[in-house]
């Protein structure tokens, strides 16, 4: 590697590559909310009315079909998975797989919280997913599109059964509007507005199939039910929520923010214009570590290489030399340099993943800002590697 001590002179005009919160959509100001419903009770009519144009918007634009229902729920993507796993598990065995911290954490509640003993685990170390022939889709079946902290996504649906008798529950925050979701394969899909649409947090997304639908209307889970998860009422699905009224008392902010982003999302072609941009996004970061000796992408596979969360691995032999202790510390001081010099914030990666970064490149990132990160990743590790050596 060329280790140019000499900092480049071009900078990113945006440098927010966090991985969620995720950077705000290009031209976004504070000025664009002044339509917000503020100071109304979201139950209101106009309340109401901006949370149902969200729902809409969103539904038209992901191309969900008219029989889905998506909500508007509490607690960011966390909170819809939570309220998924509360109120479907427990009817049919389960399969759950797991290649990251997220997946993790939902292994953790079904085992530790749900105590469903008829679970079969498949997990799969960082930079790698598990083998999917394995799944029984007679079980239900938990999984995440996309690895928020590995990098590391499903390539396609084909390996989910459309005979299914059990449910697909996906995970989906840090894929949705940036990666293509075959509908017809999902009955429960959950996300946030922090990840791909740069919105603001504690809003979460569910969306559910008409066979998740039936499942909520015939089944009564042997524990209770937080008013938070409660989907039903009286035995029937609790059609308000998916409506704008939601359970709990919403940010109108927020949302105001969410539809001005989906509003900006129809303007760049919809859902294929968001791909788009979060594929040319990872293009040219391709492009970049292709030709750079000294990283690499943690995900093993090109196919299941994310184009939002792109997560990197430093492969420098002087580097392999260092214990576990100072690897961890390398990689911190790289992301430390690039804050301090202001062209990249929040890209170290995720505390529980091996030491590298994590570079957001959902749709809201300017491949321009990005590739003029890129030669400051070259200066900020030689930089380091020199202080350490």
């Amino acid at each position: 590697m060329p280790e140019n001590l000499t900092p480049p002179t071009s900078k990113p005009q945006v440098p927010n590559f966090s991985s969620g919160p995720c950077a705000k959509r290009p031209g976004w100001s504070v000025s664009l909310l002044e339509n917000a419903c503020l100071g109304r009770s979201h139950r209101s009519e106009p309340g109401k009315a901006k949370l149902k144009e969200v729902i809409d918007l969103s539904k038209k634009i992901l191309g969900i079909p008219a029989d889905y229902h998506l909500g508007i729920v509490p607690a960011s993507d966390t909170g819809a998975v939570e309220m998924a796993l509360w109120s479907l598990l427990g009817k049919l065995p389960l399969d759950i797989l797991a290649w990251e911290n997220f997946g993790q954490e939902w292994v953790t509640d079904v085992a530790d919280e749900l105590q469903l003993a008829d679970t079969r685990v498949f997990k799969a170390p960082y930079g790698s997913l598990p083998d999917f022939g394995q799944v029984d889709f007679s079980h239900d079946v938990v999984f995440l599109w996309n690895g928020t902290t590995s990098g590391v996504r499903v390539p396609n649906g084909d390996w989910i059964d459309s005979d299914r008798t059990g449910l697909t529950i996906c995970d989906a925050t840090s894929a949705v509007f940036a990666m293509d979701i075959p509908w017809d394969k999902i009955d429960v899909l959950t996300y946030s507005w922090q990840k791909v649409l740069g919105g603001e947090a504690q809003h979460g997304v569910i969306v559910l199939s008409p066979r998740a639908v039936e499942r909520l209307e015939t089944y009564q889970p042997p524990r209770p039910l937080p008013k938070l998860f409660r989907l039903t009422k009286k035995g029937k699905l609790n059609a308000g929520i998916f409506k704008g009224d939601t359970i709990n008392t919403p940010s109108m902010l927020c949302a105001e923010d969410a539809l001005d982003a989906l509003k900006w999302a129809e303007s760049v072609g919809g859902k294929s214009g968001l791909i788009s941009r979060s594929e040319g996004n990872l293009a040219a970061m391709s492009q970049w570590v292709e030709k750079t000796a000294w990283v690499d992408f943690l995900a093993e596979k090109p196919e299941t290489r994310s184009c939002t969360s792109i997560c990197l691995k430093i492969v420098d032999g002087w580097f392999a030399g260092l214990s576990s202790e100072q690897q961890a510390e390398c990689a911190k001081k790289v992301a430390k340099l690039l804050a301090k010099e202001e062209v990249a914030y929040d890209i170290a990666s995720y505390r529980a993943a091996p030491p590298g970064l994590r570079i957001w490149g959902g749709a809201t990132v300017e491949t321009a800002d990005l590739q003029a990160l890129l030669p400051w990743l070259d200066w900020a590790y030689a930089t380091v590697k020199r202080e350490m050596e």
